[in-house]
């Protein structure tokens, strides 16, 4: 075998490790979510988790010397991502913990998996795009599953369990193909976009939870839910995940490791928070899962 084949092998193991690392991650935060919503309004959790995520990445660019690029930068691109930051973290987050507090945990995780669905649909009308085939097929077969889970298996009704917790989760999946459909104007590396972002949003929305009083009694488990929330969904598995891009020759196998991510999710869900697991968000769960899975099948094909 090469040095070159070996040094291919390597970089796709790392990769994989670090793709690994995020998805372990990511499946423990709808757990985190509703333990830190028990103690914390979701204005609250997102104003401090916020704030420890942007003290996180201000250690990562001072670290990597990442944070050289915010010299030369050009003040339209400043400007930009700071206003981008009002959407996320500032306003998705704050939908999604809605949600979280007004659903149960495993139904609030599971719809919000159609954001992928959502990015390719919006972006038709916004970047001029054309829809493609497999991404309306993909989004028929997985919101199928959002019926499923949102009426709890009553189709004869089609009566929402929870109107206003199921707009929520649907709403926070727009926000977040929004912010990256923004993204794709901007030149700046993830990291320093995403720093920039928390700069904008972490101040005001501290401000707006101590004007609103939501700050005024904050327990140890809020404060701990914040920091793992702050540390570990909005920052480290992201810079895990974008090291798994970088790393691997194979971005669509990487990719399918998010598909560990839910089953993952709803076995701690049932174990830490004792919540039941319902058939019918295993049903959802499956049709927004195959309708991922067949999208990306498609897209690794050609079709």
């Amino acid at each position: 075998m090469s040095v070159l084949s070996l040094s291919a092998n390597s970089s796709h193991r790392l990769a994989l490790i670090n793709g690994l690392g995020a998805v372990l991650l990511w499946s423990t935060v709808a757990t985190a979510f509703k333990i830190s919503l028990a103690a914390l309004t979701p204005l609250a959790l997102v104003a401090l988790a916020s704030s420890v995520s942007w003290l996180f990445l201000l250690g990562v660019l001072c670290i990597t010397g990442a944070g050289q690029e915010l010299r030369g930068m050009q003040r339209r691109s400043l400007v930009h991502a700071l206003t981008l930051g009002l959407l996320n973290p500032g306003l998705y987050y704050l939908v999604l913990f809605a949600a979280y507090d007004a659903l149960l945990a495993q139904e609030a995780m599971a719809l919000n998996y159609t954001w992928a669905l959502v990015l390719p649909l919006l972006a038709v009308p916004l970047l001029r795009q054309p829809l493609k085939g497999r991404d309306a097929i993909a989004a028929l077969i997985s919101y199928l599953g959002v019926v499923v889970i949102a009426t709890r298996g009553d189709f004869t009704s089609l009566t929402l369990s929870n109107p206003v917790g199921v707009a929520l989760a649907i709403g926070s999946t727009l926000l977040w193909a929004l912010y990256w459909i923004a993204n794709t104007k901007i030149s700046l590396s993830p990291v320093v976009s995403l720093f920039l972002n928390f700069s904008a949003a972490a101040p005001l929305l501290l401000l707006i939870a101590l004007w609103r009083g939501d700050l005024a009694s904050v327990g140890l488990t809020g404060v701990l839910g914040a920091i793992y929330i702050g540390l570990f969904e909005m920052g480290l598995s992201f810079i895990l995940w974008l090291r798994a891009m970088r790393l691997t020759n194979n971005t669509a196998r990487i990719s399918t490791l998010i598909f560990l991510a839910p089953p993952l999710s709803l076995l701690l869900i049932w174990w830490l928070l004792n919540e039941p697991v319902m058939p019918s968000t295993l049903v959802g769960l499956v049709f927004i899962l195959g309708g991922l899975g067949w999208q990306q099948h498609q897209k690794a094909t050609g079709d």
